[in-house]
């Protein structure tokens, strides 16, 4: 039973945390629209290796990353100027006409790893979950359990970014406003007012 409710915990918080609109998402998006089901997936099947090696380590390693607020300062600066750099990048390339999957478009599980390996915010995000749900004992990763919470959160994070590139394909497909104005404004406006949120939170928290 406990392996299943590790399974099931895992499941549902990445498979939530993976839905709001992120560049891994809107770049699995662009695979999608230009290669189809099969690339996009092996794109995933690259962030999920990433990830799952994160997930692993700041679950034995939560409480000493969560002690160590340099880090997490450094790496909190970092995804505030890496937003207005997203914002940019899918601003330039959206408006040239290309996307930014192009260069690596023969390669997609590759793109899944660089890009999985550029997300460093998603380590203060799952030391965070996991001292959560370790201090509420949600989980117990005693033995291979803490394999099997890992699994559960991989699969969640898989199925969670599928669930919204189709739903993108699916209202960029049948909404002309998005259709025509999804990569070129609205998705670098998002990571602008990210950046913006962020630095907000960062300036309350560190000044």
């Amino acid at each position: 039973m406990q392996n299943l409710k590790n399974i099931f915990v895992g499941f549902l918080v990445s498979f939530i945390g993976s839905i709001p609109l992120g560049y891994l998402n809107v770049v699995g998006f662009q695979v999608y629209e230009k290669s189809g089901l099969t690339p996009t997936a092996l794109y995933l099947l690259g962030v999920i290796i990433i990830e799952f090696f994160v997930i692993y380590f700041t679950l034995i390693f939560a409480k000493r990353l969560a002690e160590n607020k340099k880090l997490t300062k450094y790496i909190e600066g970092f995804s505030i100027v890496f937003m207005f750099v997203l914002a940019y990048v899918f601003y330039s390339s959206a408006n040239s006409k290309s996307d930014f999957s192009t260069t690596y478009n023969y390669a997609p599980f590759l793109l899944g790893i660089v890009l999985s390996c550029l997300n460093f915010i998603q380590i203060p995000f799952w030391t965070g979950w996991n001292l959560w749900l370790l201090n509420g004992k949600y989980i117990e990763i005693s033995g291979c359990r803490k394999y099997v919470f890992v699994l559960g959160t991989i699969v969640g994070t898989f199925c969670g970014m599928l669930t919204l590139i189709l739903a993108l394909h699916y209202f960029a497909s049948n909404v002309e406003f998005l259709a025509q104005y999804l990569m070129r404004i609205i998705i670098p406006l998002v990571f602008v007012g990210f950046g913006i949120w962020q630095g907000f939170k960062f300036w309350k928290k560190y000044c």
